[in-house]
């Protein structure tokens, strides 16, 4: 058996700082590898998780030159958890902005879980831009989609997990449970919009970890981080992503001249594999791999064995 890939030594980024982008906004970038490397970007997860310095270890540093940014209102950019401008479509303008400040012409995006959502929705807008797609955990924003994290499904798989995200909302309010949510993430009662937060970050942590992590969920409950990523997440589900129902699928069209992977785990409880095969079938192009003991999470053995050799392999075929 071929001996399964980690992740590159620890890296530093060589240029660091910050974006307007107007709103409001102020986004932090980093450029990670060799300034004269092929040109890649990393869109996070969440919507609001942020980047962290692992991401950067799953690209040869000899061969790449990553940018990493914090998309609007978590990690590093500023004004933390804010939704005031903050859409699908501010961020793949953020990330044309960004392309231009790096002055490359086109690039491999690389994007996880709600970061596959991004590299979608921007390779579909700017295919002209996108040299490669490497993606994992798809999630297309379907109603089906959404009903299996926040209606029946998951809850199926992690009912203890799932009673303690009910908790906070009443029994009469359960019928629809991200605008419940919403309502208590962006009201005014500090103490309700933590609660809130802690219990949505968690319900999430539980059903992207395959086996129990204690960091990950210690991570999501921390308050900085639940409040980013709740109130973003949420205000995205509520919005539907700004995405029409099957878009991103329909839109799969223009990625037909685009060469792309798919690393999905068999098992991820967060994004099932069914948009990921559905994904394939609209895009036969793109390479689909089920990893048969993999979850959700990007730093499992599987999964990161997969989005390596993807990466290295790109690298080699856009040389």
């Amino acid at each position: 058996m071929t001996e399964r890939r980690g992740l590159y030594p620890p890296i530093e980024p060589y240029h660091s700082g910050r974006l307007e982008v107007g709103g409001g906004h102020s986004l932090y970038w980093e450029r990670s590898g060799n300034p004269d490397g092929l040109p890649a970007v990393f869109l996070h997860g969440g919507p609001g998780a942020g980047s962290s310095p692992a991401h950067r270890r799953q690209f040869d540093p000899k061969r790449w030159n990553v940018l990493l940014f914090d998309q609007r209102g978590c990690g590093r950019s500023t004004p933390h958890a804010s939704l005031e401008a903050n859409t699908t479509w501010d961020l793949v303008a953020d990330i044309e902005r960004l392309r231009e400040l790096a002055g490359v012409e086109k690039w491999l995006v690389f994007g996880g879980s709600w970061g596959s959502t991004l590299a979608l929705a921007y390779a579909q807008k700017h295919p002209e831009r996108v040299t490669g797609l490497v993606l994992r955990g798809i999630f297309t924003f379907g109603q089906s989609e959404l009903d299996w994290l926040y209606r029946y499904g998951a809850s199926e798989l992690y009912p203890d997990k799932w009673e303690e995200f009910l908790a906070p909302i009443p029994q009469a309010e359960r019928d629809d449970l991200v605008a419940a949510y919403h309502r208590r993430l962006t009201g005014d009662d500090a103490s309700k919009r933590l609660e809130a937060a802690k219990a949505w970050s968690k319900w999430e942590a539980e059903v992207v970890t395959l086996l129990p992590s204690p960091n990950v969920v210690g991570e999501h409950t921390s308050d900085a981080f639940a409040v980013a990523i709740a109130r973003i997440e949420n205000h995205y589900m509520v919005n539907r992503g700004w995405l029409e129902e099957g878009q991103l699928l329909r839109g799969a069209e223009k990625l037909r001249d685009i060469p792309g992977v798919i690393v999905q785990g068999r098992h991820d409880c967060c994004t099932p594999p069914a948009a990921a095969w559905a994904l394939h079938k609209a895009w036969p192009e793109a390479r689909l791999e089920i990893v048969p003991d993999g979850g959700h999470l990007f730093s499992e053995p599987g999964i990161l064995d997969g989005l390596v050799r993807a990466t290295d392999e790109f690298a080699e075929r856009l040389r």
